[in-house]
């Protein structure tokens, strides 16, 4: 019985007991709840043998007993307390057994409730510290989806709760670890930022880790520059510590922002790490262009502000339908992550697509199409752009331009020409590849038939492209909707 105890617990003890009485074995609460349970033998239903044990637990309780044994239907249940349980409440032992009883069953079970218990009790601590972590883990997500929506006051509310701090301004790192490291990598990284780093176990993928780091503040970007290092006469910064300490890891990493730009920091880490996965260090640090979003001028706030006008004024018929600031967050979520904005915002798949039907209705677009989801992704952007890239439109009386007018003004031109520069390098059918990408809904089957090679063949130009962009293209969030962007904006100009 000890040996069961120690390795493998209460489940493999009241097993044994279970084929000893030729029955059925389980925990219960002083209600009469069942906390676990094991049937011995195939002819012994589960279930009925639970209620007799539930009966014989809450006669138990009337009668003010520390044991009990009840007999119905051939069958006898036996009670006894727990020893040491330690869980702050009554728990019973109980095993239904055929009748007549089996000789000395009684003394076996009273012998087995002291190694039963102690493993019961070490099962409980392991439950509720599950229970913390869980809960933690949930709070740090919280915090993210705060941060990543631009509610910091709220997120500084709820991590006020958490260690440490939230840092600002900020670097935020993607890890992608390997197998079940994800754990060990956290404890690795809190280790080493000397518990400075903000760490979350990534809602979407199950690999990856994010790293909100504090930065130096001459570090952060300055309007129109790069972001400078992570501080003069530092130690090795956190992202390539971690590269180093922690094999077969991918490591990707924005710029220093503001803690209010956690979102776009986010998107550039990701594509930092597509970077990253072909490089021997298994390391990259994001740099690009201006995002779109922040050259598009006063143009592009009046179109992102009428397009979106129809869903960010929207109001739910009934309470228990989604608002606007719900539908808007589940359009970012699902432009950022796709089918995975499921697990982001802990919802139903089908409610996931009720909310996007909706979502077409009110702003009168398909958004099965890859155009759609551009204009909708840049006009977001727009809106979130932080205060000092936001033009102040309420002094333009003139009406909202159209999609096509943004996409020509003299900013978004010059980004799109540097965005296409980078693309040449990568030899003469890289332009095409793209373009016949985009045209396929970024599906690579037809892609493929398109182009008359494989569909391996395929994904392995798209790869190689990453590489060339210094971004993600095949998984989500990527790339395609700003090189959809560019590429409507230099045929404008052609």
């Amino acid at each position: 019985m000890y040996r069961l105890a120690r390795t493998g617990g209460s489940p493999e003890l009241l097993g044994w007991l279970a084929r000893r009485a030729d029955g059925w074995a389980g925990l219960l609460d002083g209600d009469g709840t069942v906390l676990q349970a094991v049937a011995g033998t195939a002819r012994w239903p589960g279930q009925d043998a639970a209620k007799l044990a539930s009966r014989a637990v809450r006669e138990l309780t009337v009668r003010g007993a520390r044991a009990y044994s009840l007999e119905a239907g051939g069958r006898t249940a036996l009670l006894l307390p727990l020893d040491g349980a330690g869980d702050g409440r009554d728990t019973l032992l109980a095993v239904v057994a055929p009748r007549p009883v089996p000789d000395r069953l009684a003394t076996l079970l009273a012998d087995a409730t002291m190694p039963l218990g102690l493993a019961w009790s070490s099962e409980s601590v392991e439950r509720k510290r599950r229970r913390v972590d869980l809960a933690e883990f949930r709070g740090r997500e919280a915090v993210l989806h705060l941060l990543m929506t631009g509610q910091l006051s709220i997120a500084h509310q709820v991590a006020g709760a958490l260690r440490p701090k939230l840092p600002d301004p900020v670097r935020v790192c993607v890890v992608e670890c390997t197998g079940g490291q994800r754990d060990e990598v956290a404890r690795i990284c809190a280790d080493a930022s000397g518990g400075r780093t903000w760490i979350v176990r990534c809602p979407v993928y199950a690999r990856h880790l994010i790293l909100i780091m504090p930065v130096e503040p001459d570090a952060v970007s300055a309007p129109g520059g790069r972001g400078a290092g992570a501080g003069r006469g530092d130690r090795a910064p956190l992202d390539r510590t971690v590269a180093e300490l922690v094999d077969d890891c991918v490591v990707g990493v924005s710029e220093a922002v503001p803690l209010s730009d956690t979102a776009a920091a986010y998107r550039q880490a990701f594509h930092a790490l597509a970077v990253a996965r072909g490089l021997p260090d298994r390391h990259a640090r994001f740099g690009s262009a201006p995002e779109p979003a922040l050259v598009a001028g006063a143009a592009g706030a009046r179109w992102a502000d009428a397009l979106l006008a129809p869903l960010l004024t929207h109001l739910p018929r009934r309470s228990q339908d989604p608002g606007s600031q719900e539908l808007a967050a589940t359009l970012a979520s699902w432009l950022a992550f796709s089918s995975h904005a499921t697990q982001h915002l802990k919802i139903h798949r089908n409610t996931l697509a009720a909310r996007l039907k909706l979502i077409g209705e009110l702003l009168g677009l398909d958004l099965n199409r890859l155009a759609g989801q551009a204009a909708l992704d840049l006009a977001l952007c727009i809106r979130a752009a932080p205060a000092r890239h936001r033009p102040d439109v309420r002094r333009e009386h003139t009406a909202a331009p159209d999609l096509d007018a943004v996409l020509s003004g003299p900013g978004i031109q010059d980004w799109a020409a540097q965005q296409l520069r980078q693309i040449a390098p990568a030899g003469p059918t890289a332009e095409e590849t793209l373009r016949t990408w985009l045209r396929c809904e970024a599906q690579l089957a037809p892609t493929a038939a398109e182009l008359g090679i494989s569909v391996p063949g395929t994904r392995k130009r798209l790869v190689r492209l990453e590489a060339v962009l210094h971004r993600s293209l095949l998984r989500t969030p990527s790339a395609r909707y700003d090189l959809w962007t560019a590429f409507r904006a230099a045929d404008l100009l052609a």
